[in-house]
């Protein structure tokens, strides 16, 4: 099955223009409509000005879809939570039933790779979920980081999850996690997490001969580029690690698993936070996607 790129991001590539992939999942679970929608268009914008052209990546009618309509979006927006959340388990069945999916980290990193785009921004990546140890709950972000060559630029791992377990896993698997600009690993909401990254780069041209580096070594698999959030949209640490504990303490009151844990931990966040941490993600991501911009600027470059 091939990957259909609008002819935007199809004409870039064939040209070997920059090129960054988005996620969909943002915007159908990420965040309420219509903030979701003005994010993601917001984000789009982010790229093309800093010289990229994004590719906003989904499933539509059970097709693997890079680069999105105005329209679409809109759609993924308004219709939220009724879409599919897609991870990569889950592409056959969207694919097979012929169903609409918002795509996630995990699910947007296949795309990508297939449709032979080096770099993705995100927000926050998955990881190791806390209580792992008796959950065994670790995000498939992870697994495919070992599969898809893409660079991924995230503001770190998202702040609920076990931040030192996940680093751990990661230094398993082999994926390279470079910190842009800094010598810790950011945690999402927050600048500092207290760990520090094993490797650091503070331009895009030295991302950008990392990811060549790795893959003309052989070695399979993504580049995760830890970036900061800017210090003016922090929530530091201090401050949001009490909500954290309270919003996984309800779920674990209520019962919820699996891929709904996330989507129900941001909201509580949001709702205790009066907002606040919504502003922090939507600028997280921006900065995200100018940096992703960069560095893939940087790539095409050779």
């Amino acid at each position: 099955m091939k990957v259909v790129c609008s002819p935007e991001v199809k004409a870039a590539l064939d040209a070997g223009r920059p090129v960054v992939a988005l996620e969909s999942t943002i915007i159908a679970h990420g965040m309420a409509y219509p903030a979701n929608v003005e994010t993601a268009c917001a984000v789009e914008d982010v790229v093309r000005e800093n010289g990229a052209v994004p590719a906003t990546i989904a499933v539509l009618g059970g097709v693997l879809r890079a680069g999105l309509t105005p329209e679409e979006i809109e759609r993924f927006g308004s219709d939220g939570p009724q879409i599919i959340k897609v991870s990569v388990r889950d592409l056959p069945f969207v694919a097979g039933k012929r169903l609409d999916g918002a795509t996630t980290v995990a699910a947007t990193m296949r795309i990508a790779a297939m449709a032979g785009i080096p770099v993705f921004a995100t927000g926050g990546m998955g990881g190791v979920h806390r209580g792992a140890e008796e959950t065994f709950d670790v995000s498939a972000d992870l697994t495919e980081m070992t599969r898809s060559n893409v660079a991924l630029v995230t503001a770190g791992a998202k702040a609920i999850l076990d931040l030192p377990l996940t680093l751990e896993r990661l230094e398993t698997d082999g994926v390279p996690v470079i910190g842009y600009g800094t010598g810790e690993f950011p945690a999402f909401y927050s600048r500092s997490s207290g760990l520090k990254v094993p490797m650091r780069a503070d331009t895009p041209e030295d991302v950008a001969a990392i990811m060549r580096s790795k893959w003309e070594l052989g070695l399979v698999g993504a580049v995760v580029v830890a970036n900061p959030i800017p210090e003016e949209d922090e929530i530091p640490a201090s401050e949001i690690e009490p909500v954290i504990a309270s919003a996984l303490q309800e779920a674990a009151r209520l019962g919820i698993r699996g891929k709904d844990v996330t989507p129900f931990l941001l909201g509580e966040i949001v709702r205790a936070t009066k907002g606040r941490s919504l502003q922090a993600n939507i600028a997280l991501v921006k900065n995200n996607a100018r940096v992703a911009a960069q560095i893939a600027t940087a790539y095409a470059k050779g």
